[in-house]
This record gives structure tokens, C-alpha cells and sequence, in this order.
């Protein structure tokens, strides 16, 4: 009976393991990032810090990410904003989520935040909801996927002809995203 709470601790990880692993999510159109985001901005990273919370079966890593708010299309996050994500690494323990987005300090990125604090990953479709800045040979900001691919056009986010083609520049695409949000929120 002594071992009882460490089995139902562990059936517990490993069911949570198995709908995590399971997790599918269909990718969102563009006219959904946006009118589904409660904050839409771009930010260069500035801090990445993991923490135990929680007590009991409850406890889990959470990892805080830091953002310094460049340009803002939508909601109001001032001049900073920390993003709370479950999941990452506190000494030599590591929690993942799938598909999770990975952050470290000087990334540049594009992001539309729902519910951040109480949603598990407070990004609209999860990885979905990340959009990588990267200047290119010319010295141009250009916009990547979360995984990397170019992005090539605004209308195509959330369909594989996407990640086809060069990338859009980081201009077309906010001017892509203050029109379809002045247009989804008059």
C-alpha cells in the first residue's frame, strides 16, 4: 500500500504522456489567428526562465518566456510581455509538450497570444500561432513558420502551399495583418 501514491503518480504522467502525444491540431486560417487572438505583436526575446508550480500530482514545469514589444497590431501587452507555457527544463528534469514552440533569448518573432496564463500554450493553434523573423542575404526582415519553413504568403497560412516559395517580408506581412484585423474588428 506504501507504493500506491508513487503508481497512481505515475499512471497519472503516463495517461497525461499519451493525450499529450496525441494531441492533433489542425491549422488555423489567417482570418483565425487573427480574429481569434486577443493579442497580436512583434518582439525580440529577452528571457527564457523554467519553474517547478504546483503541489502534489498537480506540480509541473512552467516555463516563462519574455518578449520586448516592438510593434503591436492588436490588444495592448505595453512594452513587454511574458508569455506562460507549460513544460521545459528545471535542472535536469525536462517536461514536453508537443509541438510546442522553443524559445531562447534573441529570437524575433511574430505572435498571436489567446489566453495566456490559463491555456497550456497561449498561442492561437499552438505552433500555429508563431511567425520567425529572419533577415535575409539582401538585409530584409522576412517571416518564417514556427518550423522554419518560408512563409509565402499571408493567404496561404494554414494551408501546405504556405511553405512554398520565398518568404514574405516581415512588412508584408503586417501590413497583411493590420488590414484583416481592422477588417475582422471594425
Amino acid at each position: 500500500m506504501k507504493n500506491f501514491p508513487h503508481l497512481l503518480l505515475g499512471g497519472l504522467a503516463m495517461a497525461a504522456a499519451c493525450i499529450a502525444s496525441a494531441t492533433t491540431v489542425i491549422p488555423p486560417t489567417f482570418d483565425e489567428l487573427v480574429s481569434h487572438a486577443e493579442v497580436i505583436f512583434q518582439g525580440t526575446v529577452t528571457d527564457v526562465r523554467s519553474e517547478w508550480t504546483g503541489e502534489g500530482a498537480q506540480r509541473h514545469i512552467v516555463t516563462y518566456v519574455t518578449f520586448r514589444v516592438e510593434d503591436t497590431f492588436k490588444g495592448n501587452p505595453g512594452k513587454q510581455m511574458t508569455l506562460r507555457m507549460l513544460g521545459g527544463t528545471v535542472g535536469g528534469e525536462t517536461m514536453a509538450v508537443t509541438d510546442a514552440p522553443k524559445f531562447k533569448a534573441g529570437d524575433r518573432d511574430v505572435l498571436f497570444v489567446e489566453n495566456n496564463g490559463t491555456q497550456f500554450i497561449p498561442l492561437v493553434g499552438i505552433m500555429h500561432g508563431r511567425f520567425r523573423v529572419q533577415r535575409d542575404g539582401n538585409g530584409r526582415d522576412t517571416v518564417f513558420t514556427n518550423s522554419g519553413a518560408p512563409l509565402s504568403s499571408a493567404d496561404q497560412v494554414g494551408k501546405e502551399s504556405a511553405v512554398e516559395g520565398e518568404p514574405i517580408t516581415l512588412q508584408q506581412f503586417k501590413q497583411a495583418i493590420q488590414t484583416r484585423t481592422s477588417r475582422l474588428n471594425p
